[in-house]
C-alpha cells in the first residue's frame, strides 16, 4: 500500500503514525511514578536494547558501524534525541502535560528556521502562516504558568522544541543516516548520563513495566516513524505534524488522569488541529495539480 503512495503522502503517513505514538508520552511519564533520572535511565536503556536487536535482525550483525557513515550529523542527531528525552521528561514533571505538549508545538518554527539557515530550504508561505497560527496560543500558556509556578517546566518544553527542530533538519540534510542506529545511540547516551543520578533498582515493578512499554514499544515506534518522515518531507512540514501531540497528548491525560487542561490550552489545541488539517489539505491539493 505504501509503495503506491506519493513521497509527500508517504512522509505524511509516517509522521502521523509517529506523532500518534508519541502523544502517549506525557501520560506514560506520569504513570511511571518515578524520579526523572530513573525514568530517563530505564526508558533510554530499553529503547537502546530494542533498536539494537532490530538492527541485528535487519543487518545480520551486532554493530552500530552505520553511525560512522552518517558522519558528525549522526552523532549530533543522537545527542539531540538524548537531549529531547531529558527536556521533555523534566517539562512534564514541572508543569502540566497540556502546557508541555502545546509549547512543544513550537518545533515547526525552529525546524523551518534551521532548514532555511542550514539547508537553504525555505518553506512556502502557507507553511509559515500555519506555523504562526499554531504558535499563537503558546504565549498565553506561558503567561499563565508565571502565576502557577510552572514556568520552569515551560522553559524545558521550549528547549525541547528547539532541539526537535534542529535534529529534524540534520536528518533532512543527511538522509543516509541510519535512523534506528541514531535513536539507539541517543537512548544509550541518555541512560549513561542518567545513571549517575538514578537509583534504578529502587523502581517498583509497576513503574518498571510502564517504563518498559515506553522504552521498548512506544518511543522506538514514534521516533523511527518521525525520523523516516524526514526522508520524504521538509523538516518544517514534519515538525508541523507534532502539533497533533498538543491535542492528543492533552486528551489522554485528561481522560485517564483527570488532569484538566487550562482553557487557553484547550483553545490553542483546537486552533492547532484545524490549522494542521487545512495545511495538509492545501499541500496535497497542490501536489495533485
Amino acid at each position: 500500500m505504501i509503495r503506491n503512495l506519493s513521497p509527500h503522502a508517504t512522509g505524511a503517513l509516517f509522521a502521523f503514525i509517529g506523532v500518534m505514538a508519541i502523544s502517549f508520552d506525557g501520560l506514560l511519564v506520569r504513570l511511571a511514578d518515578a524520579s526523572a533520572p530513573d525514568i530517563l535511565f530505564w526508558r533510554g536503556l530499553f529503547m537502546a536494547i530494542t533498536l539494537t536487536v532490530v538492527l541485528r535482525l535487519m543487518n545480520g550483525r551486532w554493530s552500530w558501524a552505520c553511525m560512522r557513515r552518517g558522519g558528525m550529523d549522526a552523532w549530533w542527531t543522537a545527542t539531540g534525541f538524548a537531549a529531547t528525552n531529558y527536556l521533555f521528561v523534566l517539562a512534564v514533571l514541572h508543569t502540566t502535560v497540556a502546557n508541555a505538549v502545546v509549547i512543544l508545538a513550537a518545533s515547526p518554527l525552529f525546524a523551518a528556521l534551521f532548514s532555511g539557515l542550514i539547508l537553504h530550504e525555505w518553506i512556502p508561505l502557507r507553511t509559515w502562516v500555519a506555523i504562526l497560527l499554531s504558535l499563537a496560543g503558546i504565549v498565553g500558556v506561558f503567561a499563565g504558568s508565571l502565576e502557577t509556578g510552572g514556568w520552569l517546566g515551560d522553559l524545558f518544553a521550549l528547549g525541547a522544541a528547539m532541539v526537535v527542530g534542529l535534529k529534524l533538519t540534520l536528518l533532512r540534510r543527511s538522509p543516509q543516516i541510519d535512523r534506528l542506529a541514531v535513536i539507539a545511540t541517543g537512548g544509550l547516551l541518555g541512560a549513561a548520563i542518567a545513571l549517575f543520578f538514578a537509583a534504578p533498582l529502587a523502581v517498583s515493578a509497576t513503574s518498571l513495566a510502564t517504563l518498559l512499554l515506553m522504552g521498548a514499544v512506544q518511543l522506538p515506534l514514534a521516533l523511527v516513524m518521525i525520523a523516516l518522515a524526514t526522508r520524504h518531507l521538509p523538516a518544517g512540514e514534519v515538525a508541523l505534524f507534532l502539533v497533533l501531540e498538543a491535542v492528543f497528548g492533552t486528551l489522554w491525560v485528561w481522560l485517564f488522569l483527570a488532569e484538566a487542561p487550562p482553557l487557553m490550552t484547550l483553545v490553542a489545541g483546537t486552533a492547532v488541529l484545524v490549522t494542521l488539517a487545512l495545511h495538509a489539505l492545501a499541500s496535497w491539493r497542490d501536489e495533485a495539480r
